[in-house]
């Protein structure tokens, strides 16, 4: 390998990390300011379905002139019959989605929370499992019972621990990982891929509208009893910019690199977010939590280990096919030929022009 060649690896790697970095701070942040927002004991406005419709009010805002004014996404030939039937159903679990995981901020730690979430690849799984759309493996299901025994020993060594919190968390990782499950169903079945600001384009919307429904009827009557409120547009300003800026770094993050080393760079991230609760926020963090949340993690890696073990043999796989398809079709052209010098096409009888 010359030195140029060697460089552009280099600067290959730097980049790649680089945007993952920028992803686990991004993410980082928005977990950490909607906990600031919503906790009763910090900037105490707790109203997670108010927070999650200014998310995506703004979002739905810039990705509008993102993909109508810049043009920076070309928008999907999108049909109504397309919108209503595949975009509006995942809209719906979106937003319940959203709405249950920012309630359970208020109830709950950052630190125990990010330990509930190792349960999105048992639920991602098992999902895909009952839908139809993975098969089962003994393997892979005893991996997620070990991942499912990780969280229970974390949630037994609780040291705040809230039922209402964790039935609000679980719920969200259950319709999450459903709202995943019919992506594939819905739209990627159907050839239609949806990067993030496109989803945020055709999604936001649909959210915004769905959670109006709860919010007038839960949320609206409190605030507006609460006359004394008035808007901070710096905070809420930053929060939603925050929130927009990390669908931006999950489109450089999965377009640069890939969606799996997301999810490696998400282990890390919730390794980060467990430290700054408990060392900035004061969580308390038992041993037992982390025990529990370390057996839950090895699950995961094993989890993630295995997804990259079947990517590589898919595209080995191939390759493989790649030289066979190759050589047939060369045969077939080659048989094509043969048959175009034997034969010969019969010419129409010439008139006699003679007169007789």
């Amino acid at each position: 390998m010359g030195r140029g060649e060697a460089a552009a690896v280099y600067k290959k790697i730097l980049v790649s990390y680089a945007y993952v970095a920028i992803w686990i701070f991004l993410s980082f942040t928005v977990i950490v300011f909607n906990k600031y927002i919503l906790d009763r004991k910090m900037y105490n406005w707790p109203f997670p379905i108010s927070l999650t419709m200014i998310h995506m009010g703004f979002c739905s805002f810039i990705a509008f002139f993102l993909v109508r004014v810049f043009k920076m996404v070309e928008p999907l030939n999108m049909t109504r019959e397309l919108f209503m039937s595949s975009v509006v159903p995942i809209g719906a679990l979106y937003s319940l989605s959203l709405w249950l995981s920012n309630s359970a901020y208020i109830y709950l730690s950052v630190s125990f929370i990010q330990m509930l979430k190792a349960l999105m690849p048992v639920a991602v799984y098992s999902t895909g499992v009952m839908l139809k759309k993975d098969s089962f493996d003994s393997k892979t299901m005893t991996n997620m019972v070990g991942i499912s025994v990780g969280v229970a020993i974390a949630a037994y060594g609780e040291a705040k621990f809230n039922v209402f919190g964790v039935l609000l968390q679980l719920g969200a990782v259950v319709v999450e990982a459903i709202r995943l499950v019919m992506i594939q169903i819905l739209l990627t079945s159907k050839g239609i891929t949806l990067n993030p600001i496109s989803t945020l384009y055709y999604v936001a919307p649909c959210c915004f509208v769905f959670l109006s429904i709860p919010w007038a009827l839960v949320e609206y009557p409190v605030l507006q009893a609460t006359s004394t409120f008035q808007v901070d547009f710096v905070v809420f300003g930053l929060n939603s910019l925050a929130a927009f800026a990390l669908n931006l770094a999950v489109f450089l993050l999965v377009g640069k690199t890939s969606a799996l080393t997301m999810n490696v760079a998400g282990v890390v991230k919730d390794w980060l977010l467990i430290a700054f609760s408990w060392s900035v926020i004061m969580d308390r963090v038992t041993p037992i939590n982390l025990m529990g949340y370390a057996v839950a993690f090895i699950g995961v890696c094993f989890y993630n280990h295995a997804k990259l073990q079947a990517l590589k043999a898919k595209e080995a796989q191939k390759q493989l096919q790649s030289p066979a398809v190759d050589e047939e079709v060369g045969l077939l052209e080659k048989k094509l030929e043969r048959l175009e010098e034997t034969t010969t096409i019969p010419l129409p009888p010439q008139k006699n022009n003679s007169g007789s």
